[in-house]
């Protein structure tokens, strides 16, 4: 890593180098020889463009990188332009660079696809030269065939195909019948919520793809408009809020020469393709989940006939959670799977259990022959035989799991993740005491390499301290000013949480507190806790905020009365802030605990949960339309006006970007409105041209100062 040489200050060093981001590797890929390793990278610490690159692991001299596919050059120094689709597929997995930012490869890893501007790109990783092909754009999500010999793409709402060797003989396999629909891209219930960004696979013999048709017509259309720029029409988007229609996606087995079978299950009962895969390794396997996601079946396609068997159905009283890297098969065609058994969440293979309550299982990161290579959390019952002695606060660990036992792969506390092929893995290590993460290749458990990173040392220290507060023993981390000493008094409290599902912070690695570090040198208390709901402790933990979202709330003021005895803690000037679901617990906390919170930054809240999507929804507060009292207390608002304000009225500065597809802007609208009809102070900071991310270097370094500001008025700390 680099460090930074200017007198810039941590807001504006941490907007340049999008939170520390810049110049990192990340996005592995291992050829099955264990001759490369390939991934992206920026050249500096302040670069947005990414370059895909090629660690080789045999070089007569040793290990060496090499620069495979530079986008200025291929560009020719023009700036990237962005079709609608791929800055969708961007927003959806929160993507703010540019540059090469996702590729494909094929089944040896010598053949990568891309695309820049809505152009298709390929680069022969061994030789190290890359070129266009071209084909009728703009081109979103490429990808090569098994084989090497064909690239397949989406275009205009088709899935096409070309030849890798130049383009040559470009074809489309599958076109839309009407507006609206689409083959080989997912929806956007699947990319925002489900972790499936995927619309299409290629079957291992490279002759004909597993294809997702999404027919969006069904979904109602919400209209994003820009009022700095009145000249400009609203943008529509087919958002599926809770309760309203989704899109319909089918399956199709599509052949090279456009010939297509469709793949039939119940779409009645389970509406929701969650996961797709076709390895070499058996017929195409799917995750299929009821609209509740109280019941899901595992089904294998026949690519023949389309028909499909079920290999397993599960069911759970309160939901089923989708985890990355399952199913999949072993290589003797056994079903590989995350359930929950026991009360522990478990590593299954077949119909037996590999793992127990000594740990929380996370992801599946590869399967082979003998074992299966796991990411997993300590358990409520850590001790057993090859895991933790005790629970880890925040850490998460590479597994090896077999027949013979439960062996860690990563050392040392942190958080650890690895991608895995034949004998070489590529183990990335974040760690609480040192900035950034640290990226070695192993060959048979021994490390061969270690893969550059550029990103920029922060100028701050973490210096977190990773405790547990309050009867629940809820993981929290606890941030002072580096210059407090006993004499200086208790300290104003800014709690600094997500709070909700899916959004783990409190974490043993170093970056992610460097926001909350920021503002403990601003003479608060920071106090970042993870309450019910949040991943990597057991399933009833996670579950328990089922149809009670406030639940949170609870939990934010157990961790900080709790933690009032340990550390110098003024609870008579105790502030809040968050984004996106923090955001809302945020507002939730002014309007609900004034006791307690005496001011809130509320940033792109959901503050009336019938207005968000589907799947997220749901899946914690069932169907509107069923339990609209599980709404309404659990909104900000209703249509009537606050729900269940308490006095005294607290300030609360309410941020929200106005381009906004995911939390959209209504939310702060109607909150606003509601808060002035009943006489509340608040402030209102609508960026323009923002989505529910914050890339821009200005906008992200100014919304910390102004943040700093108003707490600091609203707490009277000079």
């Amino acid at each position: 890593m680099t460090s930074s040489r200017d007198s810039l200050s941590f807001p504006r060093q941490y907007a340049r180098t999008q939170r520390f981001t810049l110049g990192a590797p990340r996005a592995f890929s291992v050829s099955p020889d264990g001759e490369r390793v390939v991934f992206v990278r920026s050249a500096s610490g302040t670069d947005r463009s990414h370059g895909l690159w090629v660690l080789d692991l045999g070089g007569p001299g040793g290990p060496a990188e090499r620069l495979a596919a530079d986008p200025e050059v291929l560009l020719a120094g023009a700036a990237e332009e962005l079709s609608a689709e791929e800055r969708a597929r961007r927003e959806r997995s929160r993507e703010g660079s540019g540059g090469i930012v996702a590729y494909a490869v094929d089944g040896a890893v010598e053949l990568a696809a891309f695309a820049l501007s809505g152009r298709l790109f390929t680069a022969e990783l061994r030789a190290g030269t890359a070129r266009e092909l071209p084909v009728p754009g703009p081109v979103v999500d490429p990808r090569p065939s098994p084989d090497g010999r064909f690239v397949a793409y989406a275009a205009g709402g088709a899935l096409r195909v070309a030849g890798a060797d130049g383009g040559a003989g470009d074809r489309a396999l599958a076109e839309p019948e009407a507006e609206g629909v689409t083959y080989g891209l997912a929806e956007f219930a699947a990319s925002e919520e489900m972790g499936r960004s995927r619309g299409y696979w290629w079957a291992p013999s490279s002759d004909r793809l597993l294809v997702a048709r999404v027919d969006e017509r069904p979904v109602r259309r919400w209209w994003i408009a820009d009022p700095a720029h009145p000249e400009r029409a609203p943008h529509p988007v087919a958002y599926p809020a809770a309760g309203t229609p989704n899109a319909e996606v089918g399956l199709f087995v599509v052949d090279l020469a456009g010939a297509r079978t469709e793949v039939v299950w119940d779409r009645a009962a389970y509406p929701y393709l969650a996961r797709a895969s076709w390895s070499g390794d058996g017929d195409p396997l799917l995750l299929v989940q009821a609209r509740d996601q109280r019941s899901q079946a595992y089904l294998a396609v026949d690519p023949e006939s389309g028909a499909t068997r079920v290999v397993r159905r599960e069911e759970d009283p309160v939901w089923l959670e989708l985890f990355r890297g399952v199913p999949a098969r072993t290589p003797a065609g056994e079903l590989v799977r995350i359930t929950d058994e026991g009360g522990a969440r478990v590593l299954a293979v077949g119909d037996r259990a590999l793992t127990d309550a000594g740990l929380h299982v996370r992801a599946v990161l590869d399967v082979g022959a003998e074992d299966v290579l796991i990411s997993a959390s300590a358990g409520e019952a850590a001790g057993a035989a090859g895991t933790p002695a005790a629970p880890e606060i925040g850490e998460i660990h590479v597994y090896r799991v077999g027949e013979r036992g439960v062996e860690r792969v990563s050392e040392g506390a942190g958080v650890h993740g690895a991608v895995r092929c034949g004998a070489v893995t590529v183990l990335s290590s974040a760690r609480p005491d040192v900035p950034g993460t640290v990226t070695r290749v192993l060959r048979d458990g021994k490390a061969v390499a270690e893969v550059a990173s550029y990103a920029q040392v922060p100028g701050l220290a973490a210096g977190v301290r990773l405790v547990e507060g309050g009867a629940r023993r809820i993981p929290c981390a606890v941030l002072l000013p580096s210059g407090w000493s006993e004499g200086d008094g208790p300290l104003p409290v800014l709690m600094d949480p997500y709070g909700g599902p899916h959004g783990q912070r409190v974490v043993a690695a170093h970056n992610p507190y460097l926001t909350s570090r920021w503002f403990a040198e601003q003479g608060f208390a920071v106090i970042v806790a993870d309450g019910r709901g949040m991943p990597g402790r057991s399933p009833a933990w996670e579950k328990s905020v089922s149809r009670d979202l406030v639940g949170a709330l609870d939990d934010q003021v157990e961790a900080l009365h709790a933690l009032a005895g340990r550390f110098p803690l003024d609870l008579g000037r105790v502030a809040i802030r968050g984004w996106s679901f923090g955001g809302y617990l945020a507002g939730l906390a002014a309007l609900r605990r004034p006791d307690v919170f005496h001011a809130a930054v509320v940033g792109a809240p959901v503050t009336d949960w019938r207005l968000y999507d589907t799947h997220y929804t749901e899946r914690y507060l069932g169907h509107p339309d069923e339990e609209p009292a599980v709404y309404a207390r659990n909104s900000l608002l209703t249509d009537e006006g606050l729900t269940e304000p308490a006095e005294p009225a607290r300030p609360m500065m309410i941020v929200h970007g106005l381009a906004d597809d995911n939390v959209v802007m209504a939310h702060t609208l109607r909150l606003s409105s509601a808060l002035l009809a009943a006489g509340r102070p608040h402030e209102v900071l609508p960026l323009s041209g923002v989505t529910h991310m914050t890339p821009q270097e200005q906008v992200a370094e100014n919304l910390l100062l102004l943040q700093v500001d108003f707490l600091k008025r609203s707490l009277g700390v000079a």
